[in-house]
């Protein structure tokens, strides 16, 4: 009965859409990079880079802008380095990712340990200021005056809007589904597939980014496999934004309840309730796979 009563509270639902954003945010950047046609298993690199960077030039300038500024700036350059490698090179997508991930963790860590002198975690943070106009409105103030949450609201439309409507959607998509055919109309094949993984490495930073504000601070491992189930939403959600919204308030659902049921001591080893979203993860994607159908140049060099 607590458990119910804990699900339908608007504690609960605020929760749900707080732990949202970082998904959909890295899902929609897998999405434009798949669009493209280059596979991208580095979100969860990119969220890393963007989680570590901004608490380091938080700390050292003391103003959150200043240190979101210099995340998107060091990701940017992470998307190009990225891009050479599957572009330019042509290598094995799906191993560039991984060992891309690896690399930044790897990075993050080192960092923390030259810098910091800690191998867990950062000094505390201020939490990025809020929307002053929303914050005082009943029920809803708490969630929607924070500039990274309601940019992923947008984003449900925006990304659907970018990707169907504009003629930059238009080439984007054409690339992902038959990069020959774009290029004898005289599409930069090339350019359009850099662009969707630049999209990808903003976005994920951005997820990295309300992650460290929320947490206050960098702490190792915060990522958690959250840039993995970004890609599994985008799967589930057959690239289409609005389909990827459902699946991500799905997994923050799932999310929320292990947050939820640790709270209130149900008796249930904490081992068990803590593998309930990967298992949500795995559970679901059996039932999709195979069922979905990916751009059909997705992971083909070019």
């Amino acid at each position: 009965m607590e458990i119910l009563t804990t699900i339908f509270s608007f504690v609960f639902l605020a929760q749900v859409l707080r732990l949202f954003t970082p998904y959909f945010l890295g899902a929609t950047g897998a999405n434009f990079s798949e669009r493209g046609g280059v596979i991208n298993i580095a979100i969860e690199g990119f969220m890393i880079s963007g989680a570590f960077c901004f608490t380091f030039l938080t700390l050292q300038s003391g103003l959150s802008v200043i240190g979101i500024l210099f995340a998107l700036l060091i990701n940017s350059l992470l998307a190009l380095f990225f891009s050479f490698f599957v572009l330019k090179l042509k290598l094995n997508q799906i191993l560039i990712g991984v060992g891309f991930n690896l690399l930044i963790a790897g990075l993050a860590k080192f960092f923390m340990m030259f810098i910091f002198k800690s191998s867990s975690n950062t000094p505390r943070i201020d939490e990025i200021p809020r929307i002053k106009l929303l914050e005082n409105i009943p029920f809803l103030g708490n969630v929607f005056s924070d500039y990274i949450i309601l940019l992923s609201i947008i984003l449900i439309f925006l990304s659907h809007f970018v990707l169907y409507k504009t003629k930059f959607g238009l080439r984007l998509r054409s690339c992902g589904e038959n990069p020959e055919a774009a290029d004898t109309s005289g599409v930069n094949v090339h350019l359009y597939k850099f662009y969707g993984i630049l999209v990808s490495a903003i976005l994920s930073c951005l997820a990295g980014v309300w992650l460290a504000s929320n947490q206050n601070s960098y702490s190792d491992g915060m990522i958690a496999g959250r840039g993995y189930i970004a890609i599994a939403a985008m799967i589930i959600g057959k690239w289409k934004p609005v389909n990827i919204f459902w699946a991500c308030l799905l997994f923050a659902f799932f999310e929320a309840l292990e947050i939820s049921l640790q709270i209130i001591q149900t008796g249930i080893p904490n081992q068990l309730i803590q593998m309930l979203p990967y298992l949500i993860t795995i559970l679901v994607l059996v039932g999709f796979i195979g069922k979905t159908k990916p751009p059909a140049a997705d992971g083909v060099p070019y």
